[in-house]
C-alpha cells in the first residue's frame, strides 16, 4: 500500500524531508473550468463587464498564487520557480471558460501544488469578477493533467490531439480548430453525422506514429478518424465503455476496429493500416464542444 508521505509513522502530519533528494528540471500543468450563466459569459466575452479586464485579472492572479503557494498550503514546500504561465480560453458552446497554468522548476521536489493552486486561484478570481451577474457560477474540474520530472516521471492524462472531419464518407479528414458533437449525430459537418452507431471515429497518435515507423508522412485525419487522441488505451476499451470529453460531451464506443472492404493507398504505401485494428467507433451520448488539447477519460 502506498504510504500517505505527510504523515509519519505515529500518523502526524509533517513536511517531508527532501535534503537527500538531486534537483532536477520539472513541468507540471494544470487545469480549471469556470462555468457560468449565459448573461456573465456574454458579458465577460463582449467586453461589457463593469469590472474590466476579467480574464486578464485572473490570470495575473494565478501567476501570483503560484507564487505564494507555500503560504497556502502548510506542508508546501518553498521553491524556486523558472516560470509561470496561466491562459484561460472561453469556450461559447458551453459557457465555460478553460484555465491551464504551467509551472516549471528545477528543485529537489514537484510543483504539482503551484500548479493546480494557479488554476484553481485564477478561476476564483475570475468569479470573483463575474459573480454580480451570475450567481450561478461555478467552479469545478481542477486537476493536474500533465507532469515530467522528478522521481515518479511522466504523467500525462488522456486527451484530444485533433478534432477532424470531412464532407464526404471514405475521405481523409481535415483538422479544425474546434467542433460540436452533436448527441445522436456526431460531429458537425462531418459526413459520417448520423450514422445509427458510427457517429465519432477515433485513433491514438500512438498508432499513428506505428505507421511513420514505417516511413509513411501521416498525421492527423489522414486515416479518417474524427478524435485523434493520446494517452489513453483505445484499443483496450470495450464496446459499452463510455468516454467523457472536457466539455462535457460523452461517447460510448459501439465497434473495436472494422473490416475493410477495399486496399486504401495508405495500404498500399506501407503493406498495412492501423485503423480496421485500432481505429475506435462510438456514438454520442451527450453532447458538447471539442477542441484539441482537452481532455478525455474514461467515464
Amino acid at each position: 500500500m502506498t504510504e500517505l508521505t505527510h504523515l509519519d509513522d505515529r500518523g502526524r502530519a509533517r513536511m517531508v524531508d527532501v535534503g537527500d533528494k538531486e534537483s532536477t528540471r520539472r513541468e507540471v500543468a494544470a487545469r480549471a473550468r469556470v462555468r457560468m450563466p449565459a448573461e456573465a459569459f456574454q458579458a465577460l466575452t463582449g467586453g461589457g463587464l463593469a469590472k474590466g479586464d476579467a480574464l486578464g485579472v485572473a490570470q495575473v492572479a494565478g501567476i501570483l498564487a503560484a507564487k505564494r503557494t507555500p503560504e497556502l498550503i502548510p506542508l508546501c514546500h518553498p521553491i524556486p520557480l523558472d516560470a509561470v504561465e496561466v491562459s484561460l480560453e472561453p469556450e461559447p458552446v458551453s459557457r465555460t471558460v478553460s484555465i491551464e497554468a504551467t509551472v516549471r522548476s528545477t528543485g529537489k521536489t514537484g510543483a504539482e501544488m503551484e500548479a493546480l493552486t494557479a488554476a484553481a486561484v485564477a478561476g476564483l478570481a475570475l468569479y470573483d469578477m463575474v459573480k454580480a451577474l451570475g450567481p450561478g457560477t461555478v467552479l469545478q474540474d481542477v486537476r493536474l493533467v500533465a507532469k515530467s520530472g522528478g522521481k515518479s516521471g511522466a504523467f500525462r492524462r488522456g486527451r484530444v490531439v485533433a478534432v477532424c472531419t470531412s464532407p464526404g464518407r471514405g475521405e481523409r479528414k481535415h483538422p479544425r480548430s474546434e467542433g460540436v458533437l452533436r448527441a445522436g449525430h456526431g460531429l458537425e459537418g462531418d459526413g459520417h453525422g448520423g450514422d445509427p452507431s458510427r457517429q465519432v471515429s477515433l485513433l491514438a497518435r500512438e498508432s499513428i506514429q506505428k505507421m511513420r515507423d514505417k516511413g509513411l508522412e501521416v498525421g492527423p485525419g489522414d486515416f479518417a478518424e474524427n478524435l485523434t487522441t493520446e494517452g489513453i488505451d483505445l484499443v483496450g476499451l470495450a464496446v459499452g465503455d463510455r468516454l467523457e470529453l472536457e466539455h462535457g460531451a460523452l461517447l460510448e464506443i459501439t465497434q473495436i476496429g472494422k473490416e475493410c472492404h477495399e486496399r486504401c493507398a495508405i495500404y498500399y504505401q506501407a503493406g498495412d493500416c492501423v485503423m480496421p485494428r485500432e481505429g475506435v467507433f462510438a456514438r454520442v451520448l451527450r453532447g458538447g464542444a471539442v477542441r484539441p488539447g482537452d481532455q478525455l477519460r474514461k467515464g
